[in-house]
Parts: structure tokens; sequence; C-alpha cells
């Protein structure tokens, strides 16, 4: 008798059979605060340049130290690598003249890409305040950017809205702002449900909001730190996640596929929903976002290769 063959999913084929290959993603680091936090950074870097990454995004700290070393990372990824940095910048804590000298040092550094971000309130749990003269909003940080110089601009967007907005309209009406002072795509903050995603994008869609939405996607292997990200920006984790991850604290191996599997699962559903653009929040480590890019066919490109392979196209 003749194996009875099951269907590895609802639609009769595996999780990735059709993973082309032909999507495109970019990565989100945070600067280091010490040599060996450097060290494993670069190292995360280099394993993912290979990707041909976009751009690589680095966050960005209201507090001088922490700003000095986003600027520090952004010129070395602009002095050291052929990868296209996107510096992030926030209202928080700085006026408009001092905001504006930031983006002009990245843009005489060789910057042409920023992430404008209002940013969180100084306290945790409070609200945010401008400081005197400073930017009020992402959407009057754009175009104040804008009128720096002519950056490349990504913003945040919300699927699960912001704990601060009202309604889900009003989270739109306000993502719809910032397109419309001159940004150029949104990110979203990271979710676990492909369908907030999706609708969320839909939504937008109906609303006149023709721009790129990217998925910001995080590969979580500690559910307990990826709750307190969660409560500042208003992304829900569900109950089973900690089903998931409950006997795994000190298997960090085994902790690590279980982190793959969930973050890969949400991608593959993306793209079955015909998302093709990801990125990636890294927390500087490579190895999550790597799996999950070759599960859905990216491939690591040799400086050179494409010419190679036009070459032997028009051999025949």
């Amino acid at each position: 008798m003749s194996p009875v063959a099951y269907p590895l999913s609802p639609f009769g084929k595996a999780m990735f059979e059709d993973a082309a290959g032909d999507i495109e993603v970019s990565f989100e680091f945070f600067p280091p605060k010490t040599d060996k936090m450097e060290a494993t950074l670069w190292d995360s870097i280099e394993t993912l340049a290979p990707l041909r990454p976009r751009f690589v995004s680095v966050t960005y700290g209201a507090g001088g130290s922490t700003r000095e070393r986003t600027h520090a990372t952004v010129e070395r990824l602009v002095r050291e690598t052929d990868l296209t940095p996107a510096a992030h910048l926030t209202c928080v804590g700085a006026t408009r003249e001092e905001i504006d000298e930031v983006a002009r040092a990245y843009w005489e550094a060789g910057v042409r890409h920023v992430v404008a971000l209002r940013g969180d309130p100084a306290e945790p749990g409070g609200r945010f305040e401008p400081v005197p003269g400073g930017y009020a909003s992402a959407a009057e940080l754009v175009a104040g950017l804008k009128a720096v110089a002519p950056f490349e601009i990504s913003v945040a967007a919300y699927p699960e809205t912001h704990p601060e907005s009202i309604t889900k309209r009003a989270d739109l009406d306000n993502l719809k702002r910032k397109f419309d002072a001159g940004a150029d795509r949104a990110i979203t903050q990271f979710f676990f449900s492909p369908d907030a995603f999706l609708r969320f994008r839909d939504v937008a869609a109906a609303m006149g909001i023709e721009a790129e939405i990217v998925p910001g996607i995080l590969p979580v292997s500690n559910v307990a730190q990826t709750r307190k990200f969660a409560s500042a920006c208003g992304a829900g984790i569900p109950l089973w996640m900690d089903r998931l991850f409950e006997g795994l604290d000190d298997l960090p191996a085994a902790r690590q596929l279980v982190a793959a599997t969930v973050a890969a699962e949400l991608c593959a559903q993306l793209y079955a929903g015909g998302v093709r653009h990801f990125h990636f929040f890294t927390l500087n480590r490579a190895e999550l976002s790597y799996a999950i890019c070759h599960l859905l066919g990216l491939r690591p490109r040799i400086l050179g290769s494409e010419n190679h392979d036009s070459r032997r196209a028009a051999q025949g």
C-alpha cells in the first residue's frame, strides 16, 4: 500500500514553498554602549550586509551621550560599508534649531535617509510635552527636515493604534499628516497578528494613503522583555506566546528556535498576504533575522554577481 500524503498546510503546501526570495528587507540597530556591545553590533552588521538591505537604521535617544553614539555609528556605516544608513531623529528634549543642526550634520556626513519620530515621553507613563521652541509632532519634524535638506524620510505607524490615540481613525489621520508633510514610507511598530497589519494596510489605503507601509518584525526570544516594549507602543502579545516560551529560560538554543519559528510563521502569513518589504528590529543580533530572511528565499548576493549573471544570460 502506498503511503498517504498529508498536506503540510491547510492549502496543501509547505509554509515556505512559494517563498521566491522576491522580498526586500531593512534592519534596525541601536548604538552600542560598551566595547563588547560594539563588537556584537558590527558582527551582526557584517552577517546581514550580504542580504543587501534597502537601508539599516540606527535608533536615537534624547540624551547627549546616546545622541553622540548614534551619530558615530551612522558615520561609521557611511565610512566603512556600502550600506545605506538611516538615522533616527526624535522631537524629545531639543529645540527645532538643535534638531535641525543634527540633521545638517547628518547630511554633511553623507546620510540621506532619516527615520523621523515624535519620541517617547521623558518619564515612562507620562505624556509627551515638546520643549519650548521644539517640534510638537512627527509631522512637524518631517516638514522641518524637508526644509533642511531633501532627505528620504520614514515615519512610524501603529497597526494596533498608538496608546495615546483616542480612536483608530485619529491615529490614521495622524499618519496621513506625516505623509502630507513629506514622509516617503511608514514602518510599523511590531505586532504578532498578521491580520492586524493586513487590515491596517487596507484601511489606510481606503483613506487615500498610497505610500508604502512596511511591517516591523520583532523576533522574540524574551517575552518578559517584549512585554516592556509593548506597553509603551500599544502592541498586543497573545497569551499563547507565553505558553510557547515556558520552561525555556535555561535553554537558549531551544528558545532561539522557538523565536525563529514564531516570527517566520508571521512573515510567511504576511508574504501570503502580498507583503514583499519587511523591517526587522534586530536588537543588534543577526541570527534570527537572517534565518527568517533565508526561509523567505532571500540569499546573499556577492558584490559583482549581478554583472556575472547578466553576462551569463546574454550568452544564452
